[in-house]
């Protein structure tokens, strides 16, 4: 049955949709022998679903990546880099490093910009069983320093723009001991230069064709530290584990197995794509949801130097792009920029994003403009990435929410105190459990100890879930505004600013007010050649919800609102527009 939002997104069901419920198709995915065959392990002494044809290791998925040989495995710019080179490269750094005295357990930092040697570095880093730290390419050298020292990290692989920024930092990292620097064009004193120990890339495959070196390594042992995007306080530092990071190989799949089948047709044969990654690879949505598998089904990543739509349209029109995405900033700058119509974007197949909410007008524009499916999914820095998702009809029909949670994972609304489940479809806090789940925060006891309850991790996300399990993130409890006693959710009218043909890029915050503690405003960036006012978007607002809602200020920008790299509007830095 269609709800008032599917019918605001203006997509009508095909007929016989669905020819199977979820649960059907759940099942049919999931039994004996199957793809998505699930069992039952200890983790940290608890019972938990996983899926038993996921790789163990990130050395295993490194040694699988190698068996695509010639496909071409990442293209930037005018490098292009086989399977086989970046496996090459790859196991040659990772001796390197052995040589260094990097071992299992020892933190290896990871700071560039998405470079081909970004894949090489982490798969190097982790099959030897240490563990990566992939740094925020965005941080100032303040920000680098604290999380080198955080984490002890002892040794750093970066390029040369972040070299610039850690080298006025170094005396006092007392760590670390190797520092390997990328595209430099001369080595800087307690440094080497990556092209010393490989080459450039188009000459990796003149590289030795040497195995990994030896290491043992467990599914539950540890693998990355992702530092989280530190919107609120310091950066805490996220420790997953290589099944953490493994699980969303077959996680993402899975998600996209339901499509097919919830048509009435059996799922396509694998078949290896090519794809636009424009997100930063230091976000777990790129590396773990997106790259990792990537390795493992042979797909190509194209990698840009930043994001540009112009560029993005010339770089999927000249390499035939099938996916891309990565947040909802990207697609609606796709479909608004006045470019689009000037090149053959008819490759794209879909179009698919996390990390921030989307507005469900972006859902069905990407379908009627691109004719690519959209999907959507859920996850944050404390589970690997994904933990909810849809693609196609299923999001369309459901384009507020951000999917069902996949066959391994479970999902609850909590009370606020944390000691109440609450019914199917009242709103309260989103608690997330399954094998993606890290262990915990590196150092940080009492932070692992407030977030992760028994296994589950208490997410902060204002969220409802549906009868059919799919789960509506409904605001951060930290951007919820409260007006008078009224709690106004900013998402629900970041959505309907969004329905407005002008609108591209939306936010709402909350004022403070003498009286009623706070009241809502919002900050907007319009589409190019487009027009509106304040009080057309109040209007707009007010036709369409609780006159409580209306922003009682409306500033618009230039530029698209500001972001952190996982996506998330900075809104602490909007209060200074009023």
């Amino acid at each position: 049955m269609q709800t008032k939002t599917d019918v605001a997104a203006g997509w009508t069901p095909p007929a016989g949709w669905p020819a199977m419920s979820r649960d059907e198709v759940r099942d049919l995915l999931t039994g004996p022998g199957q793809p998505f065959e699930m069992e039952t392990v200890a983790i940290d002494g608890r019972e938990t679903r996983v899926w038993k044809n996921a790789p163990p290791s990130l050395r295993a998925i490194a040694n699988m990546g190698r068996e695509h040989g010639d496909r071409l495995a990442i293209v930037y710019e005018e490098e292009r880099v086989t399977f086989d080179a970046w496996f090459r490269a790859t196991a040659a750094l990772a001796h390197h490093l052995r040589k260094r005295g990097i071992g299992k357990g020892d933190r290896v930092a990871l700071a560039m910009r998405n470079l081909p040697e970004w894949p090489v570095a982490f798969f190097a880093i982790t099959s030897l069983g240490a563990i990566c730290v992939p740094l925020n390419a965005w941080w100032s050298a303040d920000e680098l320093a604290f999380a080198l020292s955080d984490s002890g990290s002892k040794a750093l692989v970066c390029d040369h723009e972040r070299w610039e920024r850690i080298a006025e930092v170094r005396d006092g990292l007392a760590a670390l001991e190797t520092c390997i620097v990328s595209r430099a064009e001369e080595e800087s004193e307690g440094t080497e230069r990556l092209e010393d120990i490989l080459g450039k890339s188009n000459a990796w495959i003149d590289l030795n064709d040497h195995d990994l070196p030896e290491a043992d390594i467990a599914p539950d042992d540890e693998a990355t530290i992702f530092y989280t995007s530190g919107t609120t306080g310091a950066p805490k530092g996220s420790l997953g584990t290589h099944r953490n990071i493994c699980t969303n190989v077959l996680s993402s799949t899975y998600n996209l197995a339901f499509a097919p089948l919830r048509r009435g047709e059996e799922p396509p044969e694998p078949t290896q794509k090519t794809i636009l990654l424009v997100i930063p690879l230091f976000h777990v949505t790129a590396c773990s949801a997106a790259m990792v598998g990537y390795f493992v089904s042979g797909h190509t990543m194209v990698f840009m130097h930043h994001w540009e739509p112009e560029e993005a349209f010339r770089v999927i029109e000249r390499e035939k792009v099938n996916m891309t995405g990565g947040v909802p900033t990207i697609a609606w700058q796709l479909l608004d920029h006045p470019a689009r119509c000037d090149h053959d974007l008819s490759s794209l197949e879909m179009i698919t994003y996390g990390g921030a909410p989307a507005a469900p007008e972006l859902v069905r524009r990407i379908e009627q403009t691109f004719g690519a499916a959209p999907g959507s999914g859920w996850g944050m820095t404390e589970t690997m990435a994904t933990v909810t998702g849809h693609v196609s009809e299923d999001y369309l029909n459901r384009p507020d929410s951000c999917g069902p949670p996949v066959a391994v994972a479970d999902l609850k609304i909590m009370s606020e105190d944390g000691q109440r489940e609450l019914p199917t479809g009242e709103v309260g806090e989103l608690w997330a459990r399954g094998p993606m789940v890290a262990k915990g925060y590196w150092n940080r006891p009492d932070a692992t100890e407030q977030t992760f309850v028994d296994g589950w991790v208490r997410t902060g996300d204002l969220a409802r879930l549906d009868e059919e399990g799919f789960c509506f993130i409904v605001d951060r409890a930290k951007d919820m505004v409260i007006r008078g006693g009224e709690n106004i959710h900013s998402s629900e009218v970041e959505n309907v600013l969004y329905e407005h043909p002008a609108v591209t890029d939306a936010a709402v915050i909350g004022l403070p007010h003498r009286q009623l503690g706070e009241e809502p405003a919002a900050v907007v960036h319009l589409a190019a050649g487009t027009h509106a006012t304040e009080g057309e978007l109040q209007t707009w607002v007010g036709e369409r919800l609780a006159h409580f809602k209306v922003p009682v200020r409306v500033v618009f920008t230039d530029t698209t609102l500001p972001r952190n790299a996982n996506g998330k509007i900075l809104k602490k830095e909007l209060t200074s527009l009023f």
